[in-house]
């Protein structure tokens, strides 16, 4: 399910409104389009438990029976989470970070620390992106809060397990976004880190971010939004 892009994901999502019976209210114009609005979607190619969204409906529903509905209408990968009725405010704007982890088999926990190590000691990392406007050189460095590498895993025997190191970061949204694998890009620039298979990549929490650099769930403010799980 990581490879599903985020248009895909909406197109099934629609899909899933429509099979539930969902009362979605429309735009108004000469093509009206359902009023959904999706919060900092996940790049393609990573999985995520953390992914919100709001639906404006055209009538009063009750919460649950809406998120029983949704993720019987949606495939098995697409799991509705939580939903909740959003007391006010911009969902988006409660988007200021992401936390993430990523695997990268075959690599030596102690030499992704390394790599890591010359990553935070830097100013700024310059990596290159190519965007809708084109290719982009910007910092990768400064939207990251915090990045660890965990420590290797215990084998059955015992013994700690040094082929695949495990990263953890958390990263501020800014303009252009920062993505993992622009991170990735950075560490390959200040320490010529490269891994030989494609890292496995998840987000595992998005939202406000206080000061001591811990995520705060979004829908805290009111208990109520749209939360949606994509594995």
């Amino acid at each position: 399910m990581r490879f599903t892009s985020h248009r895909d994901f909406a197109r099934a999502f629609e899909r899933a409104l429509r099979r539930a019976a969902v009362p979605v209210a429309f735009s108004q114009g000469f093509t009206p389009h359902p009023k959904i609005s999706y919060a900092s979607a996940a790049p393609t190619g990573v999985a995520s438990e953390a992914e919100y969204l709001e639906v404006g409906l055209q009538a009063t529903v009750d919460p649950e029976q809406l998120r029983v509905a949704l993720d019987a209408a949606l495939s098995p990968g697409l799991d509705v989470l939580e939903v909740v009725v959003a007391a006010g405010g911009s969902l988006a704007e409660r988007m200021e970070a992401s936390y993430w982890r990523i695997e990268l088999p075959d690599v030596d926990p102690e030499v992704a620390q390394r790599a890591v190590s010359a990553f935070v000691a830097a100013d700024e990392v310059q990596v290159e992106r190519m965007t809708k406007q084109g290719r982009r050189t910007f910092d990768a460095r400064g939207a990251v809060t915090r990045i660890d590498v965990l420590p290797p895993v215990e084998t059955p025997s015992g013994a700690a397990d040094s082929s695949c190191a495990i990263l953890e970061l958390v990263v501020r949204q800014v303009t252009p976004s920062v993505r993992p694998d622009d991170v990735l890009s950075g560490l390959r620039v200040v320490a010529a880190l490269e891994p030989p298979v494609s890292p496995r990549v998840i987000r595992l929490a998005q939202g406000m971010l206080t000061a001591q650099g811990a995520i705060v769930d979004p829908l805290d403010a009111d208990r109520d939004g749209a939360a949606i799980g994509e594995h």
